[in-house]
């Protein structure tokens, strides 16, 4: 049985490109599931598998998301906005 590489090379670009077609992805199904309705029981088990979809896609947006460092200068205190 194959086994999987645990260590990529991916540019900051290569990570962003991924975070767009991400976010992409979860345009294309938030439309889908906007266009069924719950009323109509046939629409159900679409539904299901579009959030399932969508849960997903956030949860690999997050993981990738948490993975980043972000700049926070070590002399002086911080402050965002």
């Amino acid at each position: 049985m194959p086994s999987y590489n645990r260590s990529f090379d991916l540019s900051i670009s290569d990570v962003s490109l991924i975070e767009e077609a991400l976010r992409a992805r979860g345009r294309e199904l938030s439309s889908m599931r906007m266009a069924l309705k719950e009323d109509n029981p046939a629409h159900l088990e679409s539904i299901r598998v579009i959030e399932r979809d969508q849960r997903q896609n956030e949860e690999l947006l997050g993981r990738l998301h948490d993975q980043k460092i972000f700049y926070r200068p070590k002399s002086a205190v911080y402050v965002g906005g």
